[in-house]
Protein backbone atom coordinates (compact mmCIF):
# COMPACT_ATOMS: atom_id res chain seq x y z
CA UNK A 1 0.00 0.00 0.00
CA UNK A 2 2.90 2.22 0.54
CA UNK A 3 4.58 1.92 -1.86
CA UNK A 4 1.00 2.50 -4.13
CA UNK A 5 0.82 5.83 -2.03
CA UNK A 6 3.72 6.76 -3.04
CA UNK A 7 3.15 6.91 -6.20
CA UNK A 8 0.29 8.34 -6.39
CA UNK A 9 1.90 11.20 -4.26
CA UNK A 10 4.99 11.76 -7.02
CA UNK A 11 2.57 11.70 -9.82
CA UNK A 12 0.37 14.31 -8.28
CA UNK A 13 3.18 16.15 -7.73
CA UNK A 14 4.57 15.86 -11.42
CA UNK A 15 1.40 16.97 -12.55
CA UNK A 16 1.67 19.99 -10.66
CA UNK A 17 5.18 20.81 -11.43
CA UNK A 18 4.43 20.45 -14.78
CA UNK A 19 1.30 22.74 -14.86
CA UNK A 20 3.14 25.35 -13.60
CA UNK A 21 6.16 24.73 -15.84
CA UNK A 22 4.87 24.49 -19.31
CA UNK A 23 3.13 28.13 -19.58
CA UNK A 24 2.67 30.36 -22.34
CA UNK A 25 3.88 33.56 -20.02
CA UNK A 26 7.15 33.74 -18.86
CA UNK A 27 7.13 35.47 -15.78
CA UNK A 28 5.55 34.63 -12.32
CA UNK A 29 2.95 37.11 -10.55
CA UNK A 30 4.62 39.18 -7.53
CA UNK A 31 2.67 38.60 -4.50
CA UNK A 32 3.63 39.89 -1.03
CA UNK A 33 1.22 41.39 1.96
CA UNK A 34 3.46 44.48 1.68
CA UNK A 35 3.39 46.70 -1.26
CA UNK A 36 4.91 46.80 -4.74
CA UNK A 37 5.29 49.45 -7.42
CA UNK A 38 5.72 47.73 -11.34
CA UNK A 39 7.51 50.40 -13.88
CA UNK A 40 9.31 50.13 -16.97
CA UNK A 41 12.47 50.08 -15.43
CA UNK A 42 14.43 48.18 -12.24
CA UNK A 43 15.60 50.99 -10.97
CA UNK A 44 12.36 53.53 -10.52
CA UNK A 45 10.74 50.35 -9.51
CA UNK A 46 13.81 50.15 -6.66
CA UNK A 47 13.02 53.41 -5.74
CA UNK A 48 9.34 53.48 -5.49
CA UNK A 49 9.41 50.49 -3.09
CA UNK A 50 12.02 52.09 -0.99
CA UNK A 51 9.34 54.72 -0.21
CA UNK A 52 7.22 52.02 1.03
CA UNK A 53 9.62 50.60 3.07
CA UNK A 54 9.69 54.11 4.97
CA UNK A 55 6.08 54.37 5.62
CA UNK A 56 4.97 55.89 2.00
CA UNK A 57 2.02 55.75 0.32
CA UNK A 58 1.17 54.59 -3.19
CA UNK A 59 1.57 58.02 -3.95
CA UNK A 60 4.90 58.66 -2.35
CA UNK A 61 6.39 55.67 -4.50
CA UNK A 62 4.71 56.66 -7.44
CA UNK A 63 6.50 60.31 -7.68
CA UNK A 64 9.48 58.72 -6.78
CA UNK A 65 9.39 56.00 -9.07
CA UNK A 66 8.48 58.57 -11.92
CA UNK A 67 11.27 60.88 -11.07
CA UNK A 68 13.82 58.10 -11.46
CA UNK A 69 12.31 57.27 -14.83
CA UNK A 70 12.44 61.19 -16.06
CA UNK A 71 15.73 60.12 -15.51
CA UNK A 72 16.23 56.71 -16.74
CA UNK A 73 14.16 56.99 -20.01
CA UNK A 74 14.36 60.50 -20.95
CA UNK A 75 13.46 59.64 -24.60
CA UNK A 76 9.88 58.62 -23.04
CA UNK A 77 8.82 60.76 -19.93
CA UNK A 78 9.80 63.30 -17.35
CA UNK A 79 9.14 66.45 -16.07
CA UNK A 80 8.64 68.36 -19.37
CA UNK A 81 5.89 66.13 -20.39
CA UNK A 82 2.19 65.55 -19.18
CA UNK A 83 0.69 63.13 -16.33
CA UNK A 84 -2.77 61.58 -15.58
CA UNK A 85 -3.74 59.45 -12.66
CA UNK A 86 -6.21 57.16 -11.39
CA UNK A 87 -5.69 56.54 -7.31
CA UNK A 88 -7.95 53.95 -5.68
CA UNK A 89 -8.60 55.10 -1.87
CA UNK A 90 -8.27 51.55 -0.18
CA UNK A 91 -10.51 52.99 3.58
CA UNK A 92 -12.90 54.87 1.79
CA UNK A 93 -13.18 52.78 -1.79
CA UNK A 94 -13.33 55.90 -3.66
CA UNK A 95 -11.75 56.04 -6.90
CA UNK A 96 -9.93 59.59 -7.57
CA UNK A 97 -9.00 60.86 -11.09
CA UNK A 98 -6.28 63.31 -12.04
CA UNK A 99 -5.73 65.30 -15.34
CA UNK A 100 -2.51 67.32 -15.39
CA UNK A 101 -1.95 67.99 -18.78
CA UNK A 102 -1.23 71.32 -20.20
CA UNK A 103 -2.52 73.98 -22.04
CA UNK A 104 -1.62 75.77 -25.11
CA UNK A 105 0.27 79.13 -24.84
CA UNK A 106 -1.70 81.92 -25.12
CA UNK A 107 0.05 83.44 -28.21
CA UNK A 108 -0.05 79.61 -29.84
CA UNK A 109 -3.14 79.57 -32.66
CA UNK A 110 -4.04 78.88 -35.98
CA UNK A 111 -3.76 82.80 -36.42
CA UNK A 112 -0.37 82.45 -35.49
CA UNK A 113 0.74 79.42 -37.48
CA UNK A 114 -0.59 80.96 -40.33
CA UNK A 115 1.20 83.95 -40.33
CA UNK A 116 4.39 81.97 -40.14
CA UNK A 117 3.46 80.10 -42.76
CA UNK A 118 2.56 76.83 -41.03
CA UNK A 119 -0.54 75.09 -42.65
CA UNK A 120 -0.57 72.17 -40.40
CA UNK A 121 0.63 71.15 -36.83
CA UNK A 122 4.20 70.29 -36.83
CA UNK A 123 5.37 66.83 -35.08
CA UNK A 124 8.11 68.29 -33.09
CA UNK A 125 10.05 71.81 -32.55
CA UNK A 126 8.97 74.71 -30.74
CA UNK A 127 5.36 75.40 -31.86
CA UNK A 128 4.34 71.58 -30.46
CA UNK A 129 4.85 73.03 -26.70
CA UNK A 130 2.51 73.14 -24.46
CA UNK A 131 2.80 73.45 -20.72
CA UNK A 132 4.03 70.60 -18.72
CA UNK A 133 1.50 69.33 -16.57
CA UNK A 134 3.95 66.74 -14.31
CA UNK A 135 5.41 68.77 -12.13
CA UNK A 136 1.93 69.94 -10.94
CA UNK A 137 0.57 66.51 -11.33
CA UNK A 138 3.06 65.20 -8.59
CA UNK A 139 2.24 68.08 -6.66
CA UNK A 140 -1.95 67.77 -6.52
CA UNK A 141 -1.59 63.79 -5.86
CA UNK A 142 0.96 64.41 -3.07
CA UNK A 143 -1.19 66.89 -1.35
CA UNK A 144 -3.79 64.65 -1.38
CA UNK A 145 -2.57 61.29 -0.34
CA UNK A 146 1.24 62.09 0.19
CA UNK A 147 2.88 61.08 3.81
CA UNK A 148 6.28 61.21 3.70
CA UNK A 149 7.79 64.77 3.78
CA UNK A 150 7.97 66.12 -0.26
CA UNK A 151 11.97 66.05 -0.23
CA UNK A 152 12.63 62.46 0.73
CA UNK A 153 10.77 61.40 -2.84
CA UNK A 154 13.70 62.45 -5.27
CA UNK A 155 17.20 62.06 -4.01
CA UNK A 156 17.15 58.60 -5.56
CA UNK A 157 16.26 60.25 -9.01
CA UNK A 158 19.27 63.17 -8.09
CA UNK A 159 21.36 60.59 -7.13
CA UNK A 160 20.81 58.84 -10.59
CA UNK A 161 21.17 62.16 -12.58
CA UNK A 162 24.31 63.31 -10.91
CA UNK A 163 26.26 59.81 -10.78
CA UNK A 164 24.73 58.60 -13.84
CA UNK A 165 23.54 54.63 -14.14
CA UNK A 166 24.27 51.76 -16.87
CA UNK A 167 22.05 52.10 -19.98
CA UNK A 168 20.00 48.92 -20.54
CA UNK A 169 19.14 47.29 -24.40
CA UNK A 170 15.64 48.53 -24.75
CA UNK A 171 15.64 52.07 -23.80
CA UNK A 172 19.58 51.98 -25.99
CA UNK A 173 17.28 51.39 -28.40
CA UNK A 174 14.94 54.19 -28.31
CA UNK A 175 17.41 56.31 -28.22
CA UNK A 176 19.14 55.18 -31.01
CA UNK A 177 16.02 56.13 -32.97
CA UNK A 178 15.87 59.59 -32.02
CA UNK A 179 19.63 60.37 -32.70
CA UNK A 180 18.14 62.78 -35.74
CA UNK A 181 16.35 65.03 -33.57
CA UNK A 182 18.69 64.78 -31.11
CA UNK A 183 21.29 66.39 -33.52
CA UNK A 184 19.36 69.32 -34.44
CA UNK A 185 20.05 71.61 -31.38
CA UNK A 186 23.21 72.41 -29.17
CA UNK A 187 21.08 71.72 -25.95
CA UNK A 188 20.01 68.55 -26.56
CA UNK A 189 23.31 67.26 -28.23
CA UNK A 190 25.22 68.39 -25.24
CA UNK A 191 23.28 66.80 -22.54
CA UNK A 192 21.74 63.83 -24.17
CA UNK A 193 24.42 62.39 -26.74
CA UNK A 194 27.73 61.13 -26.07
CA UNK A 195 30.28 61.96 -28.77
CA UNK A 196 27.49 62.96 -30.88
CA UNK A 197 25.60 59.33 -30.57
CA UNK A 198 23.21 57.54 -27.86
CA UNK A 199 24.94 56.25 -25.36
CA UNK A 200 26.09 52.70 -26.04
CA UNK A 201 24.02 49.39 -24.11
CA UNK A 202 25.69 49.38 -20.52
CA UNK A 203 27.67 52.93 -20.70
CA UNK A 204 27.50 55.24 -18.25
CA UNK A 205 24.95 57.93 -18.40
CA UNK A 206 24.37 61.01 -16.20
CA UNK A 207 22.49 64.63 -16.31
CA UNK A 208 24.18 66.83 -13.68
CA UNK A 209 21.36 69.38 -15.21
CA UNK A 210 18.40 67.56 -14.37
CA UNK A 211 20.18 66.61 -10.91
CA UNK A 212 20.30 70.53 -10.37
CA UNK A 213 16.25 70.72 -11.99
CA UNK A 214 15.14 68.11 -9.57
CA UNK A 215 16.77 69.82 -6.26
CA UNK A 216 14.97 72.94 -6.77
CA UNK A 217 11.52 71.08 -7.31
CA UNK A 218 12.35 68.89 -3.70
CA UNK A 219 13.67 72.04 -2.08
CA UNK A 220 10.99 74.52 -3.45
CA UNK A 221 7.90 72.40 -4.41
CA UNK A 222 5.89 72.96 -7.93
CA UNK A 223 6.61 76.38 -7.35
CA UNK A 224 9.93 76.55 -8.58
CA UNK A 225 8.74 74.91 -11.77
CA UNK A 226 6.15 77.30 -12.78
CA UNK A 227 7.19 80.21 -11.08
CA UNK A 228 10.88 80.33 -10.02
CA UNK A 229 13.85 79.29 -11.39
CA UNK A 230 12.95 76.40 -13.96
CA UNK A 231 10.01 78.60 -15.42
CA UNK A 232 12.48 81.36 -16.46
CA UNK A 233 14.61 79.50 -18.09
CA UNK A 234 11.65 77.51 -19.71
CA UNK A 235 10.48 80.73 -21.69
CA UNK A 236 13.72 82.33 -22.38
CA UNK A 237 14.40 78.96 -24.38
CA UNK A 238 11.35 79.50 -25.45
CA UNK A 239 12.08 82.91 -27.00
CA UNK A 240 15.01 81.33 -28.49
CA UNK A 241 13.41 79.67 -30.83
CA UNK A 242 10.33 82.22 -31.23
CA UNK A 243 8.37 80.58 -29.32
CA UNK A 244 4.77 81.52 -27.59
CA UNK A 245 5.64 80.29 -24.17
CA UNK A 246 5.31 83.24 -21.34
CA UNK A 247 5.70 82.95 -17.76
CA UNK A 248 2.28 83.41 -17.12
CA UNK A 249 1.17 80.35 -19.06
CA UNK A 250 3.24 78.42 -16.62
CA UNK A 251 2.01 80.29 -13.48
CA UNK A 252 -1.40 80.27 -14.55
CA UNK A 253 -1.84 76.23 -15.33
CA UNK A 254 -3.41 74.14 -12.84
CA UNK A 255 -4.46 70.20 -12.79
CA UNK A 256 -7.57 69.14 -12.39
CA UNK A 257 -9.67 66.30 -10.62
CA UNK A 258 -11.52 64.60 -12.41
CA UNK A 259 -14.57 61.65 -12.45
CA UNK A 260 -13.55 58.63 -14.12
CA UNK A 261 -15.86 57.36 -16.70
CA UNK A 262 -16.95 53.81 -16.71
CA UNK A 263 -18.95 50.72 -18.21
CA UNK A 264 -20.12 47.54 -16.96
CA UNK A 265 -18.01 44.73 -18.74
CA UNK A 266 -19.35 41.12 -17.58
CA UNK A 267 -19.40 41.94 -13.76
CA UNK A 268 -16.43 43.71 -14.16
CA UNK A 269 -16.83 47.20 -13.28
CA UNK A 270 -13.87 49.24 -15.66
CA UNK A 271 -12.51 52.62 -15.45
CA UNK A 272 -10.90 55.26 -17.35
CA UNK A 273 -10.41 59.25 -17.12
CA UNK A 274 -13.00 61.71 -19.40
CA UNK A 275 -11.61 63.78 -22.67
CA UNK A 276 -9.08 65.20 -23.50
CA UNK A 277 -7.53 61.98 -22.69
CA UNK A 278 -8.46 58.93 -25.01
CA UNK A 279 -9.55 56.17 -22.34
CA UNK A 280 -13.35 56.26 -23.60
CA UNK A 281 -11.78 54.41 -26.90
CA UNK A 282 -11.03 51.87 -24.94
CA UNK A 283 -14.13 51.66 -23.16
CA UNK A 284 -16.32 51.78 -26.44
CA UNK A 285 -14.17 49.02 -27.84
CA UNK A 286 -15.57 46.61 -24.75
CA UNK A 287 -18.77 47.37 -25.02
CA UNK A 288 -19.02 46.82 -28.71
CA UNK A 289 -17.01 43.59 -27.65
CA UNK A 290 -19.51 42.42 -24.65
CA UNK A 291 -22.39 42.32 -27.91
CA UNK A 292 -20.42 38.89 -28.42
CA UNK A 293 -19.77 35.96 -26.58
CA UNK A 294 -16.02 35.31 -25.67
CA UNK A 295 -14.89 32.33 -28.52
CA UNK A 296 -14.04 29.30 -27.74
CA UNK A 297 -11.11 29.72 -30.08
CA UNK A 298 -9.50 31.48 -27.34
CA UNK A 299 -7.71 34.86 -27.21
CA UNK A 300 -5.51 34.48 -30.00
CA UNK A 301 -8.55 32.29 -32.02
CA UNK A 302 -9.26 33.96 -35.64
CA UNK A 303 -12.79 34.65 -34.37
CA UNK A 304 -12.12 36.64 -31.97
CA UNK A 305 -9.13 38.54 -32.64
CA UNK A 306 -11.14 39.88 -35.66
CA UNK A 307 -13.94 40.47 -33.71
CA UNK A 308 -11.51 42.92 -31.53
CA UNK A 309 -9.78 44.17 -34.56
CA UNK A 310 -12.75 45.46 -36.10
CA UNK A 311 -14.36 46.69 -32.44
CA UNK A 312 -11.24 48.71 -32.28
CA UNK A 313 -11.25 50.27 -35.72
CA UNK A 314 -15.08 51.60 -34.59
CA UNK A 315 -14.04 53.06 -31.62
CA UNK A 316 -11.12 55.02 -32.95
CA UNK A 317 -13.38 56.15 -35.93
CA UNK A 318 -15.22 57.39 -33.00
CA UNK A 319 -12.26 58.62 -31.08
CA UNK A 320 -10.52 60.92 -33.55
CA UNK A 321 -14.06 62.32 -34.59
CA UNK A 322 -15.38 63.34 -31.21
CA UNK A 323 -12.18 63.82 -28.69
CA UNK A 324 -11.00 66.99 -27.79
CA UNK A 325 -10.80 69.23 -24.36
CA UNK A 326 -14.11 69.54 -23.22
CA UNK A 327 -13.78 72.85 -21.71
CA UNK A 328 -13.89 74.00 -25.20
CA UNK A 329 -15.64 71.44 -26.96
CA UNK A 330 -19.10 69.04 -26.37
CA UNK A 331 -17.59 65.56 -26.39
CA UNK A 332 -20.70 62.85 -26.47
CA UNK A 333 -19.20 60.44 -23.64
CA UNK A 334 -22.22 58.98 -22.56
CA UNK A 335 -23.61 58.61 -26.13
CA UNK A 336 -20.48 57.14 -26.83
CA UNK A 337 -20.61 54.84 -24.45
CA UNK A 338 -23.98 53.87 -24.52
CA UNK A 339 -24.87 50.04 -24.82
CA UNK A 340 -27.69 50.63 -27.52
CA UNK A 341 -24.76 52.96 -29.37
CA UNK A 342 -22.23 49.84 -29.02
CA UNK A 343 -25.16 47.23 -30.22
CA UNK A 344 -25.31 49.76 -33.44
CA UNK A 345 -21.90 49.49 -34.15
CA UNK A 346 -21.44 45.88 -33.38
CA UNK A 347 -24.14 45.38 -36.01
CA UNK A 348 -21.86 46.83 -38.64
CA UNK A 349 -19.31 44.21 -37.88
CA UNK A 350 -18.79 41.80 -40.95
CA UNK A 351 -17.60 37.88 -39.62
CA UNK A 352 -15.80 37.37 -42.41
CA UNK A 353 -14.09 40.50 -43.97
CA UNK A 354 -12.24 43.83 -43.07
CA UNK A 355 -13.45 46.81 -43.45
CA UNK A 356 -10.90 48.73 -44.18
CA UNK A 357 -12.32 52.31 -43.39
CA UNK A 358 -15.04 52.15 -40.99
CA UNK A 359 -16.46 55.90 -40.18
CA UNK A 360 -17.88 57.66 -37.49
CA UNK A 361 -21.11 56.64 -35.84
CA UNK A 362 -23.66 59.41 -34.30
CA UNK A 363 -23.95 58.73 -31.08
CA UNK A 364 -26.67 60.54 -28.55
CA UNK A 365 -25.59 63.98 -26.94
CA UNK A 366 -25.58 64.67 -23.60
CA UNK A 367 5.72 57.34 -25.52
CA UNK A 368 5.34 57.37 -22.89
CA UNK A 369 5.46 55.25 -18.76
CA UNK A 370 3.49 53.75 -17.14
CA UNK A 371 3.70 52.89 -13.23
CA UNK A 372 1.08 51.38 -10.78
CA UNK A 373 2.03 50.90 -6.92
CA UNK A 374 -0.07 49.59 -4.55
CA UNK A 375 1.07 50.22 -0.83
CA UNK A 376 0.58 47.73 2.04
CA UNK A 377 -2.69 49.49 3.42
CA UNK A 378 -4.18 48.62 -0.27
CA UNK A 379 -4.13 52.26 -1.90
CA UNK A 380 -3.46 52.02 -5.87
CA UNK A 381 -1.76 54.55 -7.89
CA UNK A 382 -2.31 53.97 -11.23
CA UNK A 383 0.12 57.17 -12.86
CA UNK A 384 1.15 57.37 -16.53
CA UNK A 385 3.59 59.94 -18.25
CA UNK A 386 4.67 60.91 -21.17
CA UNK A 387 6.55 63.52 -23.80
CA UNK A 388 4.83 62.39 -26.36
CA UNK A 389 6.86 60.99 -28.88
CA UNK A 390 10.72 60.39 -28.36
CA UNK A 391 12.85 62.85 -26.97
CA UNK A 392 9.25 65.25 -27.25
CA UNK A 393 9.55 68.99 -29.28
CA UNK A 394 13.35 67.70 -29.17
CA UNK A 395 13.83 71.52 -27.22
CA UNK A 396 15.87 70.74 -24.21
CA UNK A 397 15.58 73.82 -21.71
CA UNK A 398 19.04 75.35 -21.58
CA UNK A 399 20.69 74.61 -18.37
CA UNK A 400 18.03 72.30 -16.78
CA UNK A 401 18.28 68.93 -18.59
CA UNK A 402 15.03 68.33 -19.64
CA UNK A 403 13.12 68.19 -22.64
CA UNK A 404 10.11 69.91 -23.50
CA UNK A 405 7.22 67.46 -24.53
CA UNK A 406 5.67 68.16 -28.15
CA UNK A 407 2.04 67.19 -27.38
CA UNK A 408 0.80 70.16 -28.88
CA UNK A 409 1.46 68.14 -32.04
CA UNK A 410 -1.50 66.47 -31.78
CA UNK A 411 -4.11 69.49 -32.50
CA UNK A 412 -5.73 70.05 -35.68
CA UNK A 413 -5.94 73.61 -37.67
CA UNK A 414 -8.99 73.23 -39.34
CA UNK A 415 -11.76 75.24 -37.67
CA UNK A 416 -14.31 72.86 -37.54
CA UNK A 417 -12.84 69.92 -35.81
CA UNK A 418 -13.05 70.02 -32.20
CA UNK A 419 -9.66 69.53 -31.28
CA UNK A 420 -8.48 72.52 -33.61
CA UNK A 421 -5.68 74.61 -31.80
CA UNK A 422 -7.04 77.35 -29.20
CA UNK A 423 -5.06 79.16 -26.85
CA UNK A 424 -5.20 77.95 -22.75
CA UNK A 425 -6.67 74.68 -24.73
CA UNK A 426 -5.73 70.95 -24.04
CA UNK A 427 -4.41 68.75 -26.94
CA UNK A 428 -6.02 65.29 -27.79
CA UNK A 429 -4.26 62.98 -25.39
CA UNK A 430 -3.31 59.55 -25.72
CA UNK A 431 -1.32 58.36 -22.42
CA UNK A 432 -4.15 56.92 -20.20
CA UNK A 433 -3.81 54.91 -17.13
CA UNK A 434 -7.12 52.56 -16.05
CA UNK A 435 -8.59 50.43 -13.04
CA UNK A 436 -10.91 47.72 -12.79
CA UNK A 437 -12.74 45.93 -10.13
CA UNK A 438 -15.02 43.43 -8.88
CA UNK A 439 -16.09 42.08 -5.82
CA UNK A 440 -12.67 42.55 -2.91
CA UNK A 441 -10.45 42.68 -6.42
CA UNK A 442 -9.38 46.04 -7.41
CA UNK A 443 -6.80 46.12 -10.46
CA UNK A 444 -4.58 49.19 -11.68
CA UNK A 445 -3.25 49.00 -15.33
CA UNK A 446 -1.82 50.67 -17.90
CA UNK A 447 -0.14 50.07 -21.61
CA UNK A 448 1.32 52.73 -22.94
CA UNK A 449 2.18 53.44 -26.83
CA UNK A 450 0.55 56.62 -28.32
CA UNK A 451 -2.65 55.25 -30.11
CA UNK A 452 -1.94 51.86 -28.98
CA UNK A 453 -3.42 52.13 -25.53
CA UNK A 454 -7.32 52.14 -25.97
CA UNK A 455 -6.88 48.89 -27.53
CA UNK A 456 -4.02 47.60 -25.37
CA UNK A 457 -6.45 47.97 -22.53
CA UNK A 458 -9.29 46.71 -23.91
CA UNK A 459 -7.56 43.14 -24.73
CA UNK A 460 -6.23 43.06 -20.98
CA UNK A 461 -9.61 43.27 -19.63
CA UNK A 462 -10.32 40.89 -21.77
CA UNK A 463 -7.72 38.26 -21.00
CA UNK A 464 -8.75 38.93 -17.27
CA UNK A 465 -12.60 38.62 -17.69
CA UNK A 466 -13.14 36.37 -20.39
CA UNK A 467 -10.26 34.30 -20.33
CA UNK A 468 -9.67 33.92 -16.78
CA UNK A 469 -5.69 35.41 -17.39
CA UNK A 470 -4.17 35.87 -13.98
CA UNK A 471 -2.55 39.96 -14.75
CA UNK A 472 0.86 38.71 -15.51
CA UNK A 473 -0.49 36.28 -17.98
CA UNK A 474 -2.84 38.94 -19.30
CA UNK A 475 -0.17 41.89 -19.74
CA UNK A 476 2.55 39.25 -21.61
CA UNK A 477 -0.11 38.03 -24.17
CA UNK A 478 0.51 38.61 -27.84
CA UNK A 479 -1.13 41.64 -28.81
CA UNK A 480 -2.09 43.48 -32.09
CA UNK A 481 -2.38 46.70 -32.49
CA UNK A 482 -3.47 50.05 -34.52
CA UNK A 483 -1.34 51.03 -36.89
CA UNK A 484 -2.94 54.54 -38.20
CA UNK A 485 -6.55 55.73 -37.97
CA UNK A 486 -6.35 56.55 -41.69
CA UNK A 487 -8.69 54.49 -43.25
CA UNK A 488 -6.49 50.94 -43.30
CA UNK A 489 -6.40 47.59 -42.58
CA UNK A 490 -2.57 47.35 -41.50
CA UNK A 491 -2.78 45.89 -38.04
CA UNK A 492 0.34 45.06 -35.97
CA UNK A 493 0.46 41.87 -34.72
CA UNK A 494 3.13 39.58 -32.81
CA UNK A 495 4.45 36.69 -34.12
CA UNK A 496 3.75 34.25 -31.08
CA UNK A 497 -0.13 34.05 -32.88
CA UNK A 498 -0.05 30.65 -34.69
CA UNK A 499 0.57 31.20 -38.46
CA UNK A 500 -2.78 29.33 -39.40
CA UNK A 501 -4.47 32.37 -37.45
CA UNK A 502 -2.65 34.69 -38.87
CA UNK A 503 -3.18 33.45 -42.59
CA UNK A 504 -7.19 33.07 -41.68
CA UNK A 505 -6.83 36.48 -40.35
CA UNK A 506 -5.19 37.68 -43.93
CA UNK A 507 -8.29 35.81 -45.78
CA UNK A 508 -10.69 38.00 -44.04
CA UNK A 509 -8.93 40.85 -45.61
CA UNK A 510 -6.64 41.97 -42.73
CA UNK A 511 -3.75 43.10 -43.90
CA UNK A 512 -1.37 42.05 -40.80
CA UNK A 513 2.33 43.57 -39.96
CA UNK A 514 3.96 40.70 -38.16
CA UNK A 515 6.62 41.61 -35.47
CA UNK A 516 8.81 39.73 -32.65
CA UNK A 517 7.35 37.56 -30.18
CA UNK A 518 7.77 41.03 -27.46
CA UNK A 519 7.98 44.00 -29.30
CA UNK A 520 7.66 47.76 -28.04
CA UNK A 521 5.11 48.29 -30.82
CA UNK A 522 2.49 46.80 -28.89
CA UNK A 523 3.42 49.38 -25.73
CA UNK A 524 4.84 48.37 -22.27
CA UNK A 525 2.38 47.49 -19.49
CA UNK A 526 2.50 46.88 -15.73
CA UNK A 527 -0.60 46.21 -12.86
CA UNK A 528 -1.33 45.65 -9.83
CA UNK A 529 -3.68 44.18 -7.78
CA UNK A 530 -5.23 44.06 -4.13
CA UNK A 531 -7.42 41.89 -2.68
CA UNK A 532 -9.68 43.64 -0.26
CA UNK A 533 -10.63 40.02 1.87
CA UNK A 534 -7.05 38.28 2.07
CA UNK A 535 -4.95 42.03 2.38
CA UNK A 536 -2.46 40.24 -0.66
CA UNK A 537 -0.97 42.23 -3.84
CA UNK A 538 -0.09 41.51 -6.31
CA UNK A 539 1.97 42.84 -9.35
CA UNK A 540 3.06 42.26 -13.22
CA UNK A 541 5.23 44.04 -15.47
CA UNK A 542 6.00 43.33 -19.26
CA UNK A 543 8.93 41.33 -20.63
CA UNK A 544 8.83 44.07 -23.75
CA UNK A 545 10.17 46.64 -21.21
CA UNK A 546 13.65 46.63 -19.06
CA UNK A 547 11.16 46.96 -15.98
CA UNK A 548 10.30 44.54 -13.02
CA UNK A 549 7.52 44.34 -10.47
CA UNK A 550 9.85 45.19 -7.26
CA UNK A 551 7.77 44.51 -3.62
CA UNK A 552 8.53 46.33 -0.42
CA UNK A 553 11.33 45.32 1.71
CA UNK A 554 10.59 44.34 4.72
CA UNK A 555 12.13 46.09 7.79
CA UNK A 556 14.64 43.41 9.45
CA UNK A 557 16.64 43.97 12.89
CA UNK A 558 19.58 41.74 13.79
Amino acid sequence: MRPILLLVVLLFAVTMESSAQDRFYGRSVVMTERGIVATSHYLASQAGAQMLAKGGTAIDAAIAANAVLGVTEPMNNGIGGDLFLIYWDAKSGKLYGLNSSGWAPRGLSVEFLAKHGIASMPEDGIHTVTVPGAVEGWSHAYQRFGRLPWKELFPTAIYYAEHGYAVPEIIHDYWVEEEPKLQKTSESRKVFLQDGKAPAIGSKFSNPDLAKTLRLIAEQGRDAFYKGEIAQAIVRTSASFSGTMQLDDLADFSAEWVEPISIDYRGWKIYELPPNGQGMAALEMLNIMSTFQPDAGGPQGTVELHKKIEAMKLAYADLYRYNADPRFAKVPVQGLLSKTYAAERAALINPNKADCNPGPGSPATSDTVYLAAVDKDGNIASLIQSNYSGFGSGIVVNGMGFVLQNRGGLFVLDPSHPNVLQPRKRPFHTIIPAFMEQGDVHIGFGIMGGPNQPVAHAQFVSNVVDYGMNIQAAVEAPRFTVADNKGSCDTPIESRVKPEVLQALRDKGHNLIVHGAYTTAMGRGQAVMHNSKTGLNSAASDPRADGVAEPEPPEVHF
